[in-house]
């Protein structure tokens, strides 16, 4: 069954073609379930919710309405049947499938917030010796003067108090009672939820989520509300009144319609009192709320001002404003009274008229982002339009692309976040005046293009301000209106002044379905023309009416208000323009269309000449009529819309005027309308025409039907019907989805129900279905629209989940009292009328149940009627014919000529069979957006379910046989599909995964609704067909795993998996400690029955269907690729983690039966331990290089720092090891997915019943075991506790995936996913609509989601938040680990190989050790290991030596933690393995030899050792030991004595090491000192050269490391010597002297001191010859990088003999190949390399101690100046003494010790050189030698007699000073002892004998090198026989050759110096010869100076060198051999003694 792994050789995964994939056979589960209920796990079942019985419920949700009420057309006008429909659609309530989702947590994110309570804080703290130290005051405490430095004296033991003891350590009776106590405890204060602490995944994968759409709403763009304070100017004489409104510069439109508001003081209202006869409140709004769909840099608020009409232009009336002042108002008062006075009479008798008077604009982007950017203060954003921040602006903006569509997302949204800039007061300083004959919009808009290009225009301005408020609107404010004037909820309580919703006419398409009932119309009067007319009219205003007809009476109130009167008014007049003939205008006028139009309506116009100066001999009027005109408001049943140039008629109006036109005199205006009811005209005529024709067809016509122009007879209806129906989608996008709904509604009604046209049955089911495909298609195409992550269309989503209802059932005429139930009705209660569609079957349970109360019974024959009809509709149709031909059975046609046959076919069904038998395009459309299809099946199922009596319908009768038939097909189809896609067109592979998740979510639905053992077929089908050949593997695991992933995420996928029927608890298992029983007495069929539930068998698979298949594909999907595998690995994690905060799992034994069901994942996982990766957590693995420990041969040289060790492998397993030895490449999976298969693991175990566990654990072989207790490792090392800093490294990872799924998830969550969206909320989640764009993977730059983990912007509380919950997750999973290792160790009895099981064990928890821990867990980790020792002690003292010294080692790391907890447990148990070794064991010597080590170890290595802690801990053990009774009489408490005071007297020498941590060299003198005094105890010496080896190490000494390991190695050698005679070993230290001679103080012990095969000694895993091997071998590696590559190939002299005695040739092949690489690099490097510098230090004063008068020789790094040391060591000893007291001598000549202060400190430093005697010389000739072994060091100094330093040459002497040290450079230290020291004193003769010979070298080595160096020898030259040398060589010989000295026993002095300048003279002229050959032409003239010098040189000399003294060449007569052998010998120095 399983998928086969088909592993070559190689180890490789050789997976190319897909094995055969047989899914097996599911189980009936419907019948299972039957009689699983009667059985006896019925109860739990019951309890878990056995599937309730309306599982998904049909249910209305209220229209959310944001006005007080629905918009209704008025009262008592019967509707226009496509009216009606849309005032029902835009107010019944929605009708939405509930899936209960009251319990899985579909996905595994939740927020933390949930499980704050439940999280213990002091307990968890972390591991103390990961946290920073802070220093314990105790110490000072401790000892009485704190000025005095502490020794081993002053700590008596016995004065410190013990910590607290744990109790009862030694009372327990028995085992079985420790265990079931440790037990108790453990369960104690735990986390029931493990992944409520787990960080949540990132979930890319969480295909599961479906997001819910948004709720239909009315359509708003981005809000902000603008306020009106204050409209001034210089002078206040009359009312004003303004107009504001939006324009798109850009676009050049008008975006707004007008608001209107005023600020006039009652005063001047009263003016006008006579014109207004009553104020509305909805008139007085001040505030407006605009919205913006589009934002641009160029929208601009334009506020218009008017003024009551009066006589003069408006430049004329304008003067007073621009002249006067109300501040002087003295001079001026008299002229403001009367214009006060002029202007109340106008007002009186032309207030109904008004005039233009001023304008101004702002830029709404410009304000908005200067709030947004805080570029100004916000109070006052000053000037009309100031441009300076907009061109940044400009510059960043490109062409704005369509709301709502894709590109549209893509702006840099950053300058126009309307919603979020800052609210800001404007003030308007700019006010222009009107032109008169500039008044049009076109003008505005040029006007506003140049103010844009040039602020500082010349237009004429009116001085004045407009104060407006502008801010952002979030929620809507209380006291709103929308634009029909109807209140927004929330509605003000007390009466405030509104605020008004403007009407937003967005600058592009909004493709946003109506939602709302809306009839406005604008009209828009644009100009007139009574230019070269015979009329006087020149104060031209317009009176526009609606009219109902043609009488006077007839004009409606339909026309909106002002500001400051009533609401609705009959007529409204538009402003004047003073003396113009052909006025332009800017009147916008508002109506509200009445819901049914006929002929009649129409727009009427009055023309009239206003007279604004009353004549004497005129009547009252001023109005003087000029002419009319008109426009009827519909043509051909279209309303009327657009531009029109209307004709004027000049004379009375005649009758019927409404249908005629009139005489020609031209009148231009458009009109535009807003409406949710109307198609408008530019709508194309396709949808009128659809609607038009359905109506007909739905009864509401006579014929002929008209539509436009033509006419329609019953014969042609169905013609033309299909004909519309087929053009319905090539109609334009916008209407199409303005109208979708209804579009949509209509078609399923004629899918639904065959019409009956002139007699005939048409089935139009077909071509209306092709037509719902066609629109789907073409909206999934439109670029425009937006699509959800899944690739579905939003508009179609939001659709099918909150608008589709089933189509209503035919109207039949009832006959008389039949029920006829509203469609509100069928969701809430049984209707009769539904009931009764359902057939025979349904017929019999209604008779069977009449005696139930609740259902009503056969209220009258009608239903008997009812029921013969559809049985005989069932007789005569053909069940063999696949197209459904109904006949009509009932002869009563209706008499209204009713179409519909009275039977009814199944929504459902009908659709099943378009989508069975569609063809083509068709087809392949229908297939590629299955999504919406199977969302539309399953939403008119689950209505045809919510429909029936579910009690007596079983599942499996709710749906036909046939309508199974047509899913099986559908969903054989689709997979088909997406198979075909896979093979063929790769490209197209994010097109499969959706119709692949779209297919799952159908499936998943049909569970809630079908029979779900029919479900289990289907998946069985989809899981074989998608095996398909030809396929990548990854990718068919992938998609099924998506699929599965889906069905798993159902509500009740634990019942389906039928988790209840499995053997989820073991055979009575015996108690756990059968101590005696044993393991043979269960049967062997019983364990294999047991090892059986953790395997994928078929039974598993056929009894729990989906998990089977899942864990199937985890095991095929973990040999792929890495992302197949997370995949898989993210499938199991969610849907764990969906079980474990379920809240129906709770309870512990529902938990074991949920586990139970995941067993076989735990043996998939512990065979995929080879994949795990678990070294990327592991922050300490990459220090391995550093550790010193040798991983060559894992096997066999456990090295000795074990935490190292471990963390090497991350375990103790050596799974790496494992892994590169036998050179297996496998696909290892990322750490973080690691991580989350682990933490399922963890979950499995821990809510896996325990027996089962035992049991299984007894079962299992001994390999198989020991790959669990590897596993148990691995889990230690990932879930280690990381500290607050890196608590989300492991998180990171996983973030670098799209940032957008997590905002998807989001939005999931937020939407409808119950507690935890409210939770999400609470968090922090965002109210963004989820992202309004395609393809969402890619935008991750446009999220506004900032990553969780981004450490930058979490505050403190979040990250100690984290920390703490990280904490608590290391302490549960490391819980779960000891939980599951003491059942192992309970079951330890019944076991075969107990020695390895309880070594596996103590590996794993001495691992655990290791880590990072809580305090908690290591209680109980302590309480474990007690109990081991107590229960298996004599095996683990006996068999696990090693393992022991480890455990002491861990023990006493933690007897110095800081954390009191710790401390007492970690004594308790260290107490414990004492006293076991010393009763039990009787091998207490080892013990105290391994504390002891490990302490010495402890010690040496942990830099933040706190000692005071493990005194304390000393001090406890110690007080066990008195206080225990039992042992009271035994050596053991004298024993434990000794132990500690020994232990006491190594931290006392600790003590001082922390002194001198600052000084290395102190330091490293300090534990050099240590190591020798533990020359009698190898083990703990072998320590401390390793932690000398490590401190150096870390100095990057690496040649003093190799040393201390080489010592280490000799020690080693010593005693393999003693134990061992084999010919390859070393004999002993003896061996090393090449290395070098130190390397003899390691042989000091001699045998009869200490025996090695004494117990306990040497018994270190390094006194070995692995041992041997693996120290010499890191020697070897740490030479090589300290450059001493001649000493690797003396160490690796010792290794091959052993080597080759192994015949481990392996090892041989690396070794030289190593050899070879040194040798190599002494061939490149060797004359290059630079050994070290050496320096003689000497202190003097009482202040250094001991170092007083004590001189080193230091060793420091290649090129150290001399300044570099002094300044080091002054700098150090400064901070010890302080400034003033240290003086550092700068001279070399020796220290008179009474010339110094003694208050003062000194030191003296000189730079020394190696001396080596000539007869050494000739041994060491290489670099190398000449560095190496190094004794003597020479420094001089140069003096004479006088005492100067320095003097004439004749005068000028030399001290040399040779100085030997203890041991040879280079040593385990970087200073030694100086202990020898010699001076001699050279003459100023010897001196320049010196002086020339040195010369001379330099001369002969610069001539003679290969590749000569020009400027080096021309400098040497210069010196030489340059002619101005001062001191030169010819002074030199003038001073001394000049005269033959009187003196003989300077004759040989002489002569040398005369041979010397000989040879001088010589190497001169070979170096002016070969300068000759490397100048370049320009040096000629030097060098010819050069040849000059030299000659004039040798001239001078000659004289000097041609004169021998003759005494030393006279003959000599007797010649004593011997003494001219020895003179050669001689130096100088000793012949003039002899001769003295």
């Amino acid at each position: 069954e399983n998928i086969v792994k088909a592993l070559d050789d190689s180890g490789v995964c050789s997976i190319l073609q897909p094995p055969a994939y047989e899914a097996v056979e599911p189980l009936d589960l419907e019948e299972f379930l039957m009689t699983q209920l009667r059985s006896e796990d019925s109860a739990l079942m019951q309890e878990l919710g056995d599937f309730p019985d309306d599982d998904l419920k049909v249910e209305q949700v209220e229209k959310e309405c944001r006005t007080i009420r629905h918009s209704v057309p008025e009262d008592g006008v019967e509707l226009d049947p496509h009216v009606s429909g849309c005032v029902e659609s835009y107010t019944q309530p929605w009708l939405v499938n509930i899936l209960p989702c009251a319990c899985s947590c579909s996905s595994s994110i939740y927020s933390t917030d949930l499980f704050l309570f439940a999280l213990p804080h002091p307990h968890r703290r972390p591991h103390p010796l990961f946290l920073p130290q802070v220093k314990s005051p105790t110490l000072a405490g401790l000892s009485d003067d704190s000025s005095r430095t502490l020794t081993s004296s002053d700590f008596d033991l016995r004065g410190l108090t013990p910590d607290q003891r744990v109790e009862g350590l030694t009372a327990f009776s028995s085992h079985e009672e420790l265990d079931r106590f440790n037990q108790e405890a453990r369960q104690g204060n735990r986390h029931p939820e493990l992944f409520a602490l787990y960080p949540p995944l990132d979930e890319e994968d969480a295909v599961e989520i479906r997001p819910i759409p948004d709720c239909p709403k009315e359509h708003t763009g981005e809000r902000i509300l603008v306020r009106c304070q204050a409209i001034k100017f210089e002078i206040d004489i009359e009312p004003i009144f303004a107009t504001m409104a939006l324009y798109d510069l850009k676009e050049k439109k008008k975006i707004s319609e007008n608001f209107y508001c005023d600020l006039n003081s009652e005063q001047f209202k009263n003016f006008l009192k006579p014109h207004t006869p009553h104020m509305d409140h909805s008139t007085l709004a001040r505030s407006a709320i605009f919205s913006i769909t589009y934002p641009s840099p160029d929208i601009f608020l334009v506020m218009k001002i008017d003024k009551v009409l009066q006589q003069g232009e408006i430049s004329d009336c304008a003067d007073p404003y621009v002249n006067l002042r109300e501040s002087d108002s003295a001079k001026n008062k008299d002229k403001l009274d009367k214009l006060r006075a002029q202007a109340e009479a106008f007002c009186h008798r032309l207030g109904r008229y008004r005039m233009p008077f001023a304008w101004a604009a702002i830029n709404v982007m410009e304000v908005i982002s200067t709030a947004a950017l805080d570029v100004t203060d916000s109070d006052s954003l000053k000037g009309g339009v100031c441009q300076e921040i907009l061109i940044n602006l400009m510059k960043i903006l490109m062409q704005l692309p369509r709301r709502n569509s894709e590109r549209y997302s893509t702006i840099d949204e950053h300058f126009f976040n309307i919603s979020s800039f800052k609210p800001a007061t404007i003030t308007i300083a700019t006010i222009f005046k009107q032109e008169g004959d500039r008044l049009s919009d076109e003008d505005l808009l040029k006007y506003l293009a140049d103010i844009k290009k040039t602020p500082q225009r010349r237009i004429k301005t009116i001085p004045g301000c407009i104060k407006l408020d502008m801010s952002p609107v979030h929620d809507t404010p209380m006291g709103c209106l929308s634009t029909e004037l109807i209140p927004l909820i929330p509605v003000a309580e007390k009466n405030i002044r509104p605020i008004k919703e403007v009407l937003e006419f967005p600058s592009n398409e909004v493709y946003v379905p109506h939602n709302i009932y809306r009839n406005l119309i604008y009209v828009y009067p644009q100009r007139l023309n009574f230019v070269n007319r015979l009329t006087s009219a020149r104060n031209i205003t317009i009176k526009i009416q609606f009219m109902s007809g043609e009488d006077p009476s007839c004009s409606l109130p339909v026309i909106f208000g002002k500001s400051s009167g009533p609401e609705f008014l009959h007529e409204v007049c538009t402003p004047v323009t003073y003396h113009n003939k052909s006025p332009d205008f800017y009147e916008e006028v508002k109506l509200v269309l009445p819901a049914r139009l006929t002929d009649r309506h129409h727009l009427l116009f009055t023309f009239y000449h206003i007279s604004c100066q009353q004549k004497q001999n005129q009547s009252a009027s001023c109005e003087t009529l000029i002419g009319y005109s008109w426009l009827p408001i519909l043509n051909s049943d279209r309303l009327q819309t657009g531009q029109f140039c209307l004709p004027i008629v000049l004379e009375r109006l005649p009758l019927n005027y409404s249908l005629h036109t009139p005489e020609v005199r031209l009148f231009f205006f458009h009109t535009k309308t807003q409406s949710s009811s109307q198609t408008r005209q530019k709508d194309d005529n396709h949808l009128q025409r659809f609607f038009t024709l359905c109506h007909a067809l739905e009864g509401g016509a006579t014929f002929p039907v008209r539509v436009r122009e033509e006419k329609i007879p019953e014969n042609k209806l169905e013609h033309e019907l299909k004909l519309s129906i087929i053009s319905l989608s090539s109609s334009s996008l916008e209407p199409l989805v303005l109208f979708l709904y209804r579009v949509l509604d209509k078609l399923f009604t004629l899918i639904m129900q065959p019409m009956v046209i002139a007699g005939q049955t048409a089935n139009l089911a077909q071509i209306a279905f092709e037509s719902v495909v066609s629109i789907v298609n073409s909206l999934h195409s439109s670029q425009e629209l937006v699509r959800d992550q899944q690739g579905r269309n939003s508009l179609l989503a939001t659709y099918l989940y909150w608008v589709f209802r089933l189509p209503d059932p035919p109207r039949d005429v009832q006959t008389a009292g039949a029920a006829v139930t509203s469609a509100e009705g069928r969701y809430s209660t049984m209707g009769r009328a539904t009931a009764a569609t359902v057939g025979n079957m349904l017929l019999q349970s209604r008779v069977r149940s009449s005696s139930n109360p609740d259902i009503p019974a056969p209220s009258t024959s009608a239903e008997d009627a009812e029921v013969r009809n559809i049985l005989a509709a069932k007789g005569h149709n053909n069940p063999g014919s696949r197209m459904s031909t109904y006949v009509d059975t009932n002869s009563h046609q209706s008499p209204t000529g009713n179409t519909r046959p009275s039977n009814r076919k199944q929504f459902h069904e009908e659709l099943a069979l378009q989508m069975v038998v569609s063809t083509g395009v068709c087809r392949e459309n229908a297939y590629k957006y299955a999504w919406f299809f199977f969302e539309l099946l399953v939403k008119s199922m689950a209505q045809h379910v919510s429909q029936l009596d579910k009690h007596n319908v079983p599942r499996r009768s709710r749906f036909s046989d046939r309508f199974k038939d047509d899913i099986t097909t559908i969903v054989s189809v689709v997979t088909a599909e997406i198979g075909t896609i896979l093979v063929k067109q790769q490209k197209e592979l994010e097109q499969a995964e959706k119709v692949n998740i779209s297919l799952a979510f159908f499936l998943y639905d049909l569970m809630s609704l079908m029979d779900r053992g029919f479900v289990f077929q289907l998946v069985k089908n989809y899981c074989n067909q998608m095996s398909a050949k030809g396929v990548a593997m990854p990718t068919l695991i992938s998609m099924r795993l998506e699929f599965l992933r889906i069905l798993c995420s159902h509500e009740h996928y634990l019942n389906l998996s039928l988790f209840f029927s499995s053997p989820a608890s073991a055979p009575a298992s015996p108690c756990p400690s059968i101590s005696s029983q044993s393991s043979g007495s269960c049967s062997f069929q019983e364990q294999q029955r047991i090892l059986a539930l953790f395997e994928l068998s078929p039974e598993f698979k056929q009894q729990h269907y989906l998990t089977g298949l899942l864990l199937t594909e985890l095991s095929a999907a973990l040999d792929m690729e890495g992302k197949v595998q997370r995949k898989a690995i993210n499938a199991i994690f969610s849907l764990l983690c969906s079980h474990d905060l379920d809240h129906r799992c709770i309870k512990t034994d529902v938990r074991a039966k949920v586990a139970a069901l995941y067993l076989p994942l735990v043996g998939i996982i512990i065979d995929s331990t080879n994949y795990l990766d678990f070294t990327g957590n592991d922050t300490r693995f990459h220090s391995i290089k550093s550790t010193f420990i040798y991983i060559d041969d894992l096997e066999n040289v456990p090295p000795i720092n074990q935490s190292v060790a471990m963390a090497i492998a991350g375990n103790p397993f050596n799974t790496l090891g494992r892994n590169v030895l036998h050179g297996k490449s496998i696909a290892t999976l990322p750490a973080d997915t690691s991580r989350h298969l682990l933490v399922c693991f963890l979950w499995v175990m821990k809510n896996a019943d325990r027996s089962l566990i035992q049991r299984w654990t007894v079962d299992m072989p001994p390999s198989q075991l020991n790959k669990l207790l590897e596993l148990l490792t691995i889990c230690v090392s990932c879930f280690e506790y990381r500290g607050k800093q890196s608590s989300d490294k492991v998180s990171t990872q996983a973030l670098q995936k799209s940032q957008q799924a997590k905002l998807q998830l989001e939005e999931a969550l937020l939407r409808g996913m119950g507690a935890r969206g409210e939770m999400m909320k609470r968090v922090g989640g965002m109210d963004r609509t989820i992202g309004q764009r395609e393809n969402l993977r890619w935008r991750k730059d446009l999220t506004q989601w900032r990553q969780t983990n981004d450490r930058q912007d979490k505050t403190k509380a979040e990250l100690d938040q984290e920390a703490l919950i990280s904490g608590n997750l290391a302490t549960e999973t490391n819980l779960i680990v000891l939980d599951l290792l003491e059942t192992i160790v309970q079951a330890v009895p019944m076991a075969d190989c107990k020695d390895s099981v309880v070594g596996g064990v103590l590996k794993v928890l001495l691992h655990s050790l290791t880590c990072n821990q809580s305090t908690t867990f290591l209680t109980h980790t302590f309480s474990t290991l007690r109990a081991l020792v107590v229960k298996f002690g004599d095996l683990l003292f006996e068999e696990e030596a090693e393992q022991c010294a480890d455990l002491c080692q861990k023990v006493l790391q933690y007897c110095s933690s800081p954390v009191d907890d710790n401390r007492s447990q970690a004594c308790a148990t260290l107490y414990l393995i004492m006293r076991y070794s010393y009763s039990n064991a009787s091998n207490f010597s080892r013990v105290k030899m391994q504390v002891t080590m490990s302490l010495a170890s402890l010690v040496g290595k942990s830099s933040d050792f706190q000692e005071e802690y493990l005194r304390r801990s000393l001090r406890t053990i110690l007080a066990y030991a008195e206080e225990d009774t039992e042992m009271q009489s035994t050596q053991l408490p004298s024993q434990v004595d000794e132990l500690l005071r020994n232990l006491n007297s190594i931290l006392s020498d600790t003590v001082k090491m922390r002194e001198f941590q600052e000084d290395p060299e102190m330091l490293m003198d300090l534990m050099y000192r240590i190591a020798k005094g533990y020359q009698t105890s190898p083990d703990l010496r072998l320590t401390w050269l390793q932690n000398m080896a490590e401190k150096h190490n870390d100095r990057k000494c690496y040649t003093e490391s190799a040393m201390c390991l080489v010592h280490a190695a000799a020690l080693v050698a010593e005693y393999l010597s003693m134990l061992e005679d084999h010919k390859y070993l070393p004999i002993g230290s003896v061996t090393f002297q090449n290395i070098s001679s130190n390397v003899l103080e390691e042989s000091a012990v001699s045998d009869d001191i200490l025996s090695p095969d004494e117990d306990g000694v040497c018994s270190g895993r390094y006194f070995t010859e692995n041992g041997l091997v693996g120290l010499l071998e890191q020697a070897a590696e740490l030479f090589s990088n300290g450059g001493l590559y001649e000493a690797v190939n003396e160490v690796y002299k010792i290794i091959i003999p052993i080597l080759e005695a192994r015949r481990d040739f392996r090892k041989l092949a690396s070794t030289h190949d190593k050899l070879q690489r040194a040798f190599d690099n002494i061939i490149q490097r060797g004359p290059k390399r630079m050994f070290g510098t050496y320096f003689r230090v000497g202190f003097y004063g009482a202040k250094f101690g001991d170092l007083d008068e004590r001189e080193f020789i230091y060793k420091e790094p290649g090129i150290t100046h001399l300044p570099e040391i002094s300044h080091r060591l002054e700098n150090f000893y400064c901070q010890c003494f302080g400034e003033d007291t240290l003086v550092m001598i700068k001279d070399s000549t020796p220290v008179d010790r009474r010339q110094l202060n003694p208050n003062k400190a000194y030191i003296q430093v000189t730079f020394v050189e190696p001396y080596f005697d000539d007869y050494e010389m000739k041994d060491r000739l290489t670099n190398f030698e000449k560095n190496f072994n190094l004794r003597r060091f020479m420094y001089t100094t140069p003096f004479t007699k006088s005492g100067r330093p320095r003097g004439e040459l004749n005068e000028q002497f030399k001290r040399k000073t040779i100085l030997t040290t203890m041991h040879a450079f280079p040593y385990v230290k970087t200073r030694i002892n100086v202990i020898q020291k010699e001076e001699f004193d050279l003459t100023p003769i010897e001196v320049a004998i010196e002086d020339m010979q040195k010369k001379t070298r330099e001369l002969a080595v610069a001539t003679h090198r290969e590749q000569p160096d020009a400027k080096m020898l021309q400098m040497l030259l210069q010196g030489s026989v340059g002619a101005t040398v001062n001191q030169g060589p010819l002074e030199v010989a003038q001073v001394f050759l000049n005269e033959i000295p009187a003196d003989p026993k300077l004759f040989r002095h002489h002569n040398k110096l005369r041979l010397c300048f000989k040879e001088f003279i010589m190497r001169c002229g070979e170096a002016v010869e070969k300068n000759k050959h490397l100048i370049t032409s320009d040096q000629k003239e030097y060098q010819q100076e050069l040849k000059k010098n030299y000659n004039r040189l040798r001239e001078s000399l000659r004289p000097m060198l041609e004169r021998k003294i003759p005494e030393l060449y006279k003959p000599i007569i007797r010649p004593r051999l011997e003494n001219r052998d020895s003179f050669k010998r001689l130096s100088f120095r000793r012949a003039q003694e002899e001769n003295s």
